[in-house]
């Protein structure tokens, strides 16, 4: 089995994949959070920062696209390859607002013709292998045979879905009817991604899908960030991890305001593999002092027990 952290906007930047890797190796890929080229033809300054030369990581990421613009797809793509990444992935599955307004995203899924063109542009000039990152759909999953027929046309190298519409964002239930009948009629290579937070979670999944060969984790390795590491995550290691991003944070930002939010995110997912702890967890979200973030922070390290520990 194979193993993928998902791109996660504002968590999965390039600091936490170089110290995650760093701390708890266990990923096979790092996908980065979508970059959206445009007309300009320039690297931003925060692109540059989060696609250093694939030589200089030691770990494998792959750089995440979304557009709908073919010409600034493959001027991107090219800009990976020149940076020697070895692949990039097309970004279907956003479902935010703000993304599928402009027809990206998952907004790409409402347009099926426009979208089996998109693909026959970029899959015929792409310098880099290309992946797909989708849902089953905008509105139904009726819709997810035909987007289906329209992916099984291209030389993908896989196909990672997410079974929900993009209507339904990140709540309910995953529909796994649907990704059955995705692993039943894909001929294209399949990932799947959503709502996986544990190892026993993954096993269930390994037992009724034994034919799929990789698997995408996203909340699920922020909250226990060494799930797929040999002996798991322990205190001391997720300690030294946090108080490594903490630190990087604090010279990356400026300041200890954006450093602490940063890392808040993170705790609000972190906090749920310690034993109940409400009042530390409240000071925690509270806090706008990094002196007593770090306080706060040790306390839950030093005195908190992590779950089933």
């Amino acid at each position: 089995m194979q193993y993928y952290f998902a791109p996660l906007e504002g968590l999965t930047d390039h600091i936490y994949r170089r110290l995650h890797h760093q701390y708890f190796p266990g990923p096979d890929r790092y996908y980065t959070p979508f970059f959206s080229p445009t007309v300009h033809r320039a690297l931003t300054p925060r692109e540059k920062r989060e696609l250093p030369p694939a030589d200089h990581l030691g770990f494998t990421v792959i750089p995440q696209l979304l557009t709908k613009c073919p010409e600034d797809f493959l001027w991107m793509a090219q800009q990976c390859a020149d940076l020697g990444y070895t692949q990039v992935n097309l970004n279907l599955g956003c479902p935010s607002g703000t993304v599928t307004a402009k027809g990206k995203g998952s907004g790409m899924l409402r347009d099926p013709d426009a979208l089996d063109s998109f693909l026959d542009r970029i899959c015929t000039h792409c310098p880099l292998p290309l992946s797909i990152k989708t849902r089953i759909g905008y509105e139904s999953a009726a819709e997810f045979p035909a987007l289906l027929h329209i992916f099984n046309q291209y030389p993908v190298t896989e196909l990672i879905i997410h079974p929900r519409v993009r209507n339904a964002f990140y709540q309910g239930t995953v529909d796994l009817d649907t990704f059955t009948y995705a692993a039943e009629n894909s001929v294209l290579p399949l990932c799947y991604n959503g709502d996986l937070r544990s190892v026993s979670q993954i096993q269930a999944f390994c037992a009724r899908f034994p034919q799929i060969k990789a698997v995408m984790l996203g909340r699920g390795l922020i909250a226990d960030p060494g799930m797929l590491t040999p002996g798991g995550t322990t205190v001391p290691a997720l300690e030294a991890f946090y108080n490594a991003l903490l630190e990087e944070y604090l010279s990356a930002f400026g300041n200890s305001r954006n450093a602490m939010f940063r890392l808040k995110e993170h705790w609000g997912l972190l906090i749920r593999q310690f034993e109940p702890c409400e009042k530390l967890e409240k000071r925690l979200r509270k806090t706008t002092d990094i002196a007593q973030y770090r306080a706060i922070t040790a306390e839950i390290f030093h005195s908190i027990p992590l779950k089933g520990i």
